[in-house]
């Protein structure tokens, strides 16, 4: 044993402080003392140890009282505290370890129990202390696996996306840069949006680009007519959105369910003249709401093959006007307070 370890001994009895120090001396601790229970309490908030050393029968403020004390201060809640007494009644031992104590010794001290104890409650106390940084670190170590592991899960999600995406514009009328855009307004609205979260909005973000993905079922011959569709092809068209879900629902993957979800419900109105379910209001997922607003915009102000492209104004009143009819009305007053910004997004990524 070394002076690596300090010994605070309680006893308002200064010789048999000096007994108990003589004795344990050949170990070579580190010794403080105290002569009543207020003048421990003062040393403890100052210094760390490894064992207290307790006389029961103090004025004041008795050995009991220094240790539930002690054993109620998450600080000190684990040094260990052998009783020293005069008297080893069984009430007195009882409540003493009812308090907290590990052990206790009798008056007049007998050396090797006295070496013998001390030793064997500092080593059980390291040893304790050993452990339980073992297992922080262990935890740790664990906490930076499932961190590192979801990390590349999330990544093999979005590489998945970004592929599913780049075959999408390969068969339908969608573009890189109108998905790339859908997702960048999606995310300005959804940072607007103060009730979300950041992995909300990073969801979104993300998944954004899924909105359409279920065009790659649609014939090419309706997906690129120039012209209005009929009715009939119009109803073909409008299972993009249960044949993505029918395709997404089969994930659990975080992403890929964002994804699910708005590319099923982007075409559901909040009036719920909307399509395919008819879901009104609240009923349509805030993270589809967010992406029908963002689709129409970029839709409106581009090209397509039935359309020409819309200025940033008008494309913008046409939303609003339909404030409450299609889109949420919350997210078109955040639309209207932070018009320049999206215009912003339109103009410089087009």
């Amino acid at each position: 044993m070394s002076a690596d370890y300090n010994v605070l001994i309680v006893d308002d009895v200064s010789d048999n402080i000096k007994v108990a120090m003589n004795i344990l001396k050949e170990n070579n601790y580190n010794f403080s003392f105290a002569l009543n229970g207020k003048q421990a309490l003062e040393i403890i908030k100052k210094k760390s140890f490894d064992i207290v050393l307790l006389d029961i029968m103090m004025p004041q403020m008795n050995g009991f009282e220094v240790c539930e004390f002690l054993k109620n201060d998450p600080q000190t809640h684990d040094i260990p505290v052998i009783f020293l007494t005069a008297k080893a009644d069984l009430d007195s031992l009882a409540k003493g370890f009812k308090v907290g104590a590990v052990d206790y010794i009798t008056k007049p001290f007998y050396a090797d129990e006295l070496i013998s104890r001390v030793k064997t409650h500092i080593e059980l106390y390291r040893a304790k202390k050993v452990l339980q940084q073992h297992n922080l670190d262990l935890h740790v170590k664990i906490l930076q696996s499932e961190k590192r592991f979801l990390s590349e899960l999330e990544n093999s999600q979005k590489e998945i996306i970004y592929l599913l995406t780049e075959l999408m514009e390969d068969t339908s009328d969608e573009t890189g840069k109108h998905i790339k855009r859908v997702a960048d307004i999606s995310k300005l609205l959804a940072t607007l949006h103060h009730s979300l979260s950041d992995m909300e909005i990073d969801d979104i973000f993300f998944a954004a680009p899924l909105h359409d993905i279920g065009k790659i079922t649609i014939p090419h011959e309706i997906i690129h007519k120039h012209g209005r569709l009929t009715e009939e092809e119009f109803r073909v068209m409008q299972t993009h959105t249960t044949n993505a879900h029918n395709l997404l629902k089969k994930s659990s993957r975080r992403l890929m369910k964002a994804g699910d979800i708005i590319a099923y419900q982007h075409h559901e109105k909040w009036d719920g003249s909307g399509y395919p379910q008819g879901l009104k209001a609240e009923e349509i997922h805030i993270y589809a709401r967010i992406v029908a607003i963002a689709d129409v915009l970029d839709a409106l102000t581009h090209v397509r093959v039935y359309k020409t492209s819309w200025d940033f104004d008008a494309a913008s009143n046409y939303i609003i006007e339909r404030e409450g009819i299609q889109f949420d009305p919350y997210l078109i007053k955040l639309f209207k307070e932070n018009l320049e910004s999206f215009r912003k997004i339109i103009e410089e990524k087009s």
